[in-house]
């Protein structure tokens, strides 16, 4: 896993929130410049409640067209934590998968649609409630 990009991927030069065009424009070191949608980071967000505790287990998100950014707190030197306007917030960006999320973007745009097409479902979907059983109550890792 030794992605020279990852590497060059320390604290950002610059992090802007632009919540007209719902993106966030992040620059670093080495150049790179990204404009990472709002919806793009809220399906990915590295969570457990979307990503799962394990291979298999990731949450297909939907009805996230629209998410805005609220608020982002600083974690360490190391990584930022959004608050979305649909109330998640437990998801924390280091700059390492910020930097994957920006230079990835197309590929996993195109694999997210490809799961809302397999699923029969759109971008616009509400999202459909947990059935029983499939996971702690509400979504929430580690509520049980």
């Amino acid at each position: 896993m030794a992605d020279p990009h990852m590497a060059a991927a320390a604290a950002p030069q610059s992090l802007t929130v632009h919540g007209a065009s719902r993106v966030l424009e992040i620059a670093f070191e080495d150049g790179a410049r990204f404009r990472i949608p709002f919806e793009l980071l809220r399906v990915y967000s590295p969570s457990a409640e979307v990503q799962g505790h394990g291979p298999g287990q990731e949450v297909l998100q939907t009805g996230k067209r629209d998410v805005q950014i609220t608020a982002i707190e600083p974690v360490g030197h190391y990584a930022i934590k959004p608050v979305f306007s649909d109330g998640h917030q437990s998801g924390l960006f280091t700059w390492q998968y910020l930097y994957r999320l920006g230079r990835e973007q197309e590929t996993l745009w195109q694999q997210y649609l490809e799961r809302l097409a397999a699923a029969g479902l759109d971008r616009d979907a509400a999202m459909p409630a947990r059935r029983s059983g499939s996971g702690s109550p509400g979504g929430a890792c580690g509520a049980e």
